[in-house]
């Protein structure tokens, strides 16, 4: 059978337009469909513009510091319109990039909504079009749970794009977004409120770090409770909002901001005229090559609910590409060693095993730690403390895992993530030559392990 394309992609996010454009350039003749905007959630409500906004929350500390190394200014004023007029246009020029890269890569782009008829054919704008292959890659949607009120609150896609700062927020979740927008909100001077139904935030994250970050984002204002979920949202005559907490207290505030956990978006995606399979929490089950239950289908990236990152669905877009039309270059995904950061203020830097995943593994653990206040803030009047950790397998002397929570933690833990990728041990931690004075030359410099 002739089909109209090698390749269908619906979703011109991360994953997606990688597939696409390297599938493209092996020859391959490939489709994107996108409803929304290009560049997915990562571009446009995730991972960019939450940066951009992260910087922005830091300067309120950046110009408080700056009294420390002899600058003094007027007392500074935050404009929130003005900030978002400028990520929005930085974020439409990125929109104008990854539209280039698919029509300059000889990718056809169909703007609107893409619905899969049978496992060859994709009809969208009302014209049907066939395919050899469909991969799905329509990235995932925050989700609210289903209490009184609920209408209320926004999430991360409405939160680009308030109007203004709230005076009052309060951030409902224990994940990386809401821990990463408590920071951003607080740190731009709104009165900052975080819930979490559990005892502490950023469930399988190296306890230590947990803990140290609770303990500096106390320090810079957040009000943090834990063990305690809203279980209504009432909106008042004065248009600000009261979430009652599960003991019955109130809070008051401007803004509820949910992050509690995202779903797959597949609403009306037509999967239910495949022999497409998935998981008991709704996303698509795919095996190690990302092919679904129906062999023409594919799956990548939040979709398929393994680790939502956007470095992650970038490289299962590649190896998708690679094993359809450049199998001599195909290699797997390894999902071993993945570094992540968390943009909280402070950032947090991490990759490989936890304390907890590695005893659970049944290695005989050496922690090496160092708290200290960065050089930064030595002449000025804040007390925040960054932490570096690693992680020893004592028999092999392998480095297992290595977590920061600090400025730059991210920028630092990168490269010790392709250490860890190259087997390091500790020896070879200790035998490298550290850069002074910088905070990263503590990862080569810690030699006595702490109490276990």
């Amino acid at each position: 059978m002739a089909f109209d394309f090698d390749l269908f992609v619906i979703g011109a996010g991360s994953g997606g337009v990688r597939a696409a454009r390297f599938a493209a350039g092996f020859g391959a003749r490939v489709a994107v469909a996108e409803s929304r905007y290009l560049g997915g959630t990562c571009v446009n409500v995730g991972c960019v513009p939450k940066k951009l906004l992260v910087y922005g929350a830091h300067y309120s500390e950046d110009f408080e510091q700056a009294q420390g190394f002899g600058w003094t200014a007027g007392k500074p004023s935050f404009d929130w319109p003005a900030l978002i007029a400028n990520k929005n246009r930085e974020i439409e020029r990125l929109n104008g990039i990854y539209r280039n890269l698919l029509v300059n890569s000889g990718v056809t782009l169909l703007e609107g909504h893409a619905r899969i008829v049978d496992p060859h054919t994709v009809e969208i704008n009302g014209k049907r079009h066939s395919a050899a292959n469909i991969l799905v890659a329509t990235g995932g949607w925050p989700q609210v749970p289903d209490i009184p009120g609920k209408e209320h609150a926004i999430t991360s896609n409405e939160a680009f794009f308030l109007a203004e700062l709230p005076r009052r927020v309060l951030v409902v979740g224990g994940g990386y977004i809401a821990v990463e927008f408590a920071s951003i909100f607080n740190g731009m001077g709104a009165q900052t409120v975080q819930a979490y139904r559990g005892p502490l935030f950023l469930r399988g994250f190296d306890q230590g770090v947990r803990e140290h970050l609770r303990d500096e984002l106390v320090k810079k204002g957040i009000d943090l409770r834990f063990n305690t979920e809203v279980t209504r949202i009432d909106k008042q005559a004065d248009g600000t909002f009261a979430a009652t907490l599960k003991d019955g207290s109130v809070i008051e505030t401007d803004c509820v901001f949910y992050a509690t956990g995202r779903r797959p978006m597949l609403d009306n995606l037509g999967l239910e005229n495949t022999g497409v399979k998935f998981n008991k929490d709704g996303f698509i089950q795919v095996d190690d090559e990302y092919r679904t239950a129906e062999p023409s289908i594919l799956a990548i990236g939040d979709v398929i609910g393994r680790v939502p990152l956007t470095p992650v669905a970038l490289a299962e877009g590649m190896a998708v590409a690679r094993r359809l039309f450049r199998p001599e270059e195909y290699r797997k995904v390894d999902y071993k060693l993945i570094p992540t950061a968390v943009f909280s203020l402070p950032n947090i830097g991490t990759v490989g095993m936890t304390t907890e995943e590695a005893r659970e593994a049944g290695h005989e653990v050496k922690l090496f730690e160092s708290r200290f206040r960065p050089m930064k803030l030595t002449l000025t009047e804040s007390q925040e403390k960054t932490l570096m950790k690693l992680i020893v397998d004592a028999k092999t002397d392998r480095v297992l895992g290595v977590h920061m929570v600090g400025p730059d933690a991210g920028e630092i833990v990168q490269g010790i993530a392709i250490a860890l990728k190259a087997g390091a041990t500790k020896q070879v931690f200790d035998d490298t030559i550290g850069i002074h004075p910088t905070a990263a030359e503590e990862f080569v410099t810690l030699r006595t392990p702490v109490a276990q």
